[in-house]
């Protein structure tokens, strides 16, 4: 097993990439325009997502994001969301893993803490 594990953080709506590894899409909206057939996602993880009222508070305001990261972070301990999140750390323990969102920025969503939480361990 690496030391180091290769998380990537991507839009879903780029190609997908041989070097992607298991692709994992974390938002918990299925992304709009995208046909479930042409997603090239080996797994959906709606437990690792924001809450719905702490994604509809944070409205991707980059003045916002800091806050939403504490608060996100602090989601995260929730039992359903850390037993998701300590399945996402074991898979990247064994391979790439890219964590994909919807989001326009995604160094500004949920996608780049959660990747920041899987390379921490």
């Amino acid at each position: 097993m690496s030391s180091e594990r290769q998380v990537n953080v991507r839009r879903i709506y780029e190609p997908a990439r041989a070097a992607d590894g298991w692709r994992v899409l974390v938002d918990r909206v299925w992304p709009r325009g995208l046909r479930k057939d042409h997603a090239q996602i080996d797994e959906w993880c709606k437990q690792v997502a924001p809450s719905t009222e702490l994604r509809r508070w944070y409205g991707h305001d980059p003045e916002r994001f800091a806050e939403f990261a504490r608060h996100y972070r602090a989601e995260l301990g929730e039992p359903e969301r850390a037993e998701a999140l300590e399945r996402l750390r074991a898979v990247a323990g064994e391979q790439p893993v890219t964590l994909l969102t919807a989001t326009k920025d995604p160094d500004l969503s949920q996608a780049a803490i959660l990747a920041d939480a899987l390379r921490a361990h």
